[in-house]
């Protein structure tokens, strides 16, 4: 499970975004579900992400927030001789971060 507690803490202050931002690109790729986004049949490449925060809500028991994230997809049979080809790769994340303990679930949404 996935723990964002700056980002708990920063909520309903004005630099919720960034620190969403801040703490999602300091991930490891691997750690998101990208692998759900990719679009030629790749695997996400270790490269660093790059976020962009759409919005933000709470509920009862969350604070959501939906998430553009760009990652590279290494594409291995492409057909482009032996080199595997690294493509940019994006998806929409919806976060949805538990208010008491910041445990975070993460899903690949698309509109």
């Amino acid at each position: 499970m996935l723990i964002f507690p700056k980002t708990l803490q920063a909520w309903n202050t004005t630099t919720f975004s960034a620190v969403l931002k801040a703490e999602l690109e300091a991930m490891a790729p691997a750690d998101l579900p990208l692998h759900k986004a990719v679009s030629q049949a790749g695997f996400v490449d270790a490269r660093p992400l790059t976020a962009t925060v759409f919005g933000s809500r709470e509920t009862n028991e969350t604070v959501e927030a939906k998430v553009g994230v760009f990652f590279t997809e290494i594409v291995v049979t492409c057909g482009c001789g032996d080199e595997p080809m690294p493509i940019n790769g994006y998806c929409e994340l919806l976060m949805a971060i538990d208010k008491v303990t910041s445990e975070t679930s993460i899903r690949v949404v698309s509109d």
